[in-house]
């Protein structure tokens, strides 16, 4: 029964994937919930983040599509693309999505205030019209925005956030960052015929994939034309007359750019939520510290998602929004999310898939390591005449044959890791793969048959 000492069980902020599930879950156990949300419902996956950039890789993957065709038989002709139809069409199913978050809230009344909220005291919150309420629960689901960093001319460079609205495709354009957003931008826009350039302060990419992966990726990537630069730091950007920017970096001579773009990590939002004055412990990031169960230093505030940094990715703010909800107003034993294991994806062009250790992790932790590796020729890029090979690689102990790491760079990769990644969490081990029969023709069978 819904607690008449608060005008609400619980009190969101934040729609984001973690918030809308927290919310939803916490409404479907009996609770009154309300939800804050100064921008959009969905948060940053479904309305900036992976949802339009899976769309817009979509988009990408008909330029070597359509190359390719012609050596199975397929004469397109003229082949011609136009940015703003695909544009206008992903933020056309963006809106469509919001729309179909937002009604699973209010199908399970879920009361939503579209505006900024504060905790301005114990168990209040303060909404931007002035509006009190107070919550016998808060929860703090914001997210995180993109880091910009501090250079001269920072204030001419894009986010991930602006890309998707651009008016046009930049002919030439630098973007700043090694991790997965930087990767999968420059694919993106590599496809679409621009001229990409990525510039990394640090002297690798992806820094936390394994090593044989991510040099498979740039050397893939320097194949298709991207141009990288290791070591090097933004001194300025200033725009021209005639449009675009001059741009100067540590390394070299001062050049032309259609359009500047830093992707070097993301920020946790904390700021004006009141959370000082709460008294909630911060990290030295921004983040929200949180146990395993997402509580804060403070009895009655959670938080989930990016806000806390522990692990950003979507899939884990849905889970720790459900634990949240299962534990707090589910009635049975509190529920963890266990952040080991947990799989992700560099949607890039070819994209990466991982689960679990890499090698240099397995063997610092273990001592004793097996390596398999797959390295081949997809079916597709031999008949296409395409010289671009796929890497798989399982990670094993020594001793046991229990599988602690799968990566791979191959077409659809996510794909197939989803379902390994199971087999990893279950503490499977190479005789089990082994043993089992492989589907033929796939990539897939790869995973069975490596020895």
């Amino acid at each position: 029964m819904p607690d008449t000492q608060y005008d609400y069980d619980l009190f969101t902020i934040g729609a984001g994937s973690g918030g809308v599930r927290a919310s939803r879950v916490s409404a479907a156990h009996g609770a009154k919930v309300a939800v804050a949300e100064e921008h959009r419902v969905g948060g940053t996956c479904v309305i900036r983040g992976c949802v339009p950039k899976k769309m817009l890789v979509y988009g990408a993957h008909f330029a070597e599509d359509l190359e390719d065709c012609q050596r199975f038989g397929w004469d397109i002709g003229e082949r011609k693309f136009d940015w703003k139809t695909l544009r206008d069409n992903v933020l056309e199913d963006v809106t469509r999505i919001e729309g179909a978050y937002t009604n699973t809230l209010e199908s399970h009344d879920v009361e939503i205030f579209k505006e900024r909220a504060e905790i301005t005291g114990p168990h209040e919150i303060t909404l931007a019209s002035g509006r009190k309420v107070t919550a016998k629960h808060i929860l703090i689901a914001t997210g995180a925005r993109p880091r910009m960093p501090e250079c001269e001319g920072a204030e001419h460079a894009i986010s991930s956030n602006e890309a998707f609205h651009l008016d046009e495709l930049p002919k030439k354009i630098i973007i700043a960052g090694g991790g997965y957003i930087a990767n999968e931008f420059a694919g993106i826009f590599n496809e679409f015929g621009c001229d990409v350039h990525i510039v990394n302060r640090g002297d690798r990419l992806l820094r936390s994939y394994d090593e044989a992966v991510r040099d498979r990726l740039l050397q893939i990537s320097t194949m298709k034309g991207i141009k990288f630069r290791f070591n090097t730091h933004f001194e300025y950007i200033k725009p021209c007359d005639e449009g675009g920017y001059f741009v100067k970096l540590s390394d070299c001579d001062e050049e032309k750019a259609d359009l500047v773009m830093f992707a070097v990590g993301r920020i946790p939002n904390t700021e004006g939520l009141g959370l000082e004055n709460a008294g909630v412990e911060l990290g030295e990031g921004g983040e929200i510290k949180v146990d395993r169960f997402s509580k804060t230093n403070v009895d009655h505030i959670y938080a989930v998602g990016d806000v806390t940094d522990r692990v950003q990715l979507t899939p884990v703010a849905i889970r720790e929004g459900q634990a949240f909800a299962d534990t707090v107003f589910g009635g049975g034993e509190p529920v963890a999310v266990d952040h080991s294991c947990v799989p992700s994806a560099v949607f890039s062009h070819p994209p990466i898939a991982a689960v679990g250790m890499t090698e240099g992790e397995a063997k610092n932790q273990l001592g004793s390591v097996k390596v398999y590796l797959s390295d081949f020729r997809p079916m597709k890029n031999v008949l296409a005449g395409r010289n671009e090979r796929s890497l798989m690689k399982m990670v094993c102990d020594g001793d046991s044959g229990r599988i602690v790491g799968i990566h791979m760079i191959a077409p659809e990769a996510p794909e197939m890791m989803q379902a390994a990644a199971i087999a990893v969490k279950a503490g499977l081990t190479k005789a089990d793969f082994d043993s089992t029969v492989a589907i033929h023709p796939t990539m897939a069978e790869e995973l069975v048959l490596m020895r």
